[in-house]
């Protein structure tokens, strides 16, 4: 039987350990990586194609908020936030999350929990998440927030090295091209040739990149 396989998101070591734990006891439940920042969280999405995402709001580097908008909008993944809903701040985030695709919250357990009803719920709201059908939310391409950038180029096979990327796109693909090259980081190491139907639009957008 396949395994459900988690990510989870979270700055707080021993909070982080503390999920990663209770999610391994179960045996059907297999925890796929762990993630301390929202960049980090997008690039391990992208790399691990986890089953589901237990995603803190408050995270450093890129918010919980701005992953969500990310990974919503390019490696669509069920997220469930796991927040701290004492914090006015964190739960007005949360709303925002949810608008932005994330399935489900649940508050993060408190020291006065009895007995293991946060772990059952905990588990238990994985499983349901896990099971909903997410689809690609395009806000997070839309939006002014800064963003990691999309999945590195695959490592070369057998040794080999890549000389050249090269980008083709029909008509209505200017748009898109203009997005991959955004997201390049400035000292990206190969030259880039693009083969595009309007190949004028595609240079007039470029130039306006420089």
């Amino acid at each position: 039987m396949k395994r459900l396989r988690v990510l989870v998101v979270e700055d707080s070591l021993t909070v982080r350990k503390h999920l990663c734990e209770i999610l391994a006891r179960d045996p059907g439940i297999e925890v796929a990586g762990e993630a301390e920042d929202g960049r980090q969280a997008i690039e391990l999405c992208q790399s691990l194609r986890p089953d589901v995402i237990t995603l803190d709001m408050m995270l450093p580097v890129m918010s919980g908020l701005a992953a969500t908008e990310y990974i919503m909008a390019y490696c669509p993944t069920p997220i469930l936030v796991v927040s701290a809903s004492v914090n006015r701040g964190e739960l007005f985030k949360t709303y925002e999350a949810l608008s932005a695709g994330a399935v489900e919250v649940m508050d993060k357990s408190r020291a006065d929990d009895e007995g293991d009803a946060w772990e059952r719920e905990f588990v238990a709201t994985v499983r349901l998440v896990a099971r909903v059908k997410v689809v690609t939310h395009v806000r997070g391409r839309h939006s002014t927030r800064q963003f990691a950038p999309p999945p590195a180029i695959l490592p070369a096979a057998h040794g080999t090295r890549y000389r050249l990327l090269a980008l083709g796109a029909s008509t209505g693909g200017p748009g898109a091209l203009v997005e991959v090259l955004q997201a390049l980081p400035v000292d990206f190491p190969l030259p880039i040739l693009i083969r595009a139907a309007h190949r004028r639009t595609v240079r007039q957008r470029v130039r306006r990149l420089a």
